[in-house]
């Protein structure tokens, strides 16, 4: 079983237009739903389509083709 922190160091290496792609689904669902209180813990994003979804849940479950980008290192990159 692959430790917390080593999914978040792999995440790291994520192409950068899927960091992108995350940064522009989570901004624009908060520019949709400026009132929406519960903040996502990451995005679930297709690799190839660069499609995704926030994700609320602690343990979200992924397609083969998904990846998940943590709300920290979408946040980082935003400031």
């Amino acid at each position: 079983m692959v430790a917390q922190s080593e999914r978040l160091d792999f995440s790291a290496l994520l192409d950068p237009s899927l960091l992108q792609a995350a940064r522009y689904i989570y901004r624009t669902y908060f520019e949709v739903h400026p009132d929406q209180i519960q903040r996502p813990l990451g995005v679930a994003i297709d690799r190839f389509t660069h499609r995704g979804k926030l994700i609320f849940r602690n343990k979200p479950i992924l397609l083969p083709q998904e990846c998940f980008v943590p709300i920290s290192q979408i946040d980082s990159d935003l400031h």
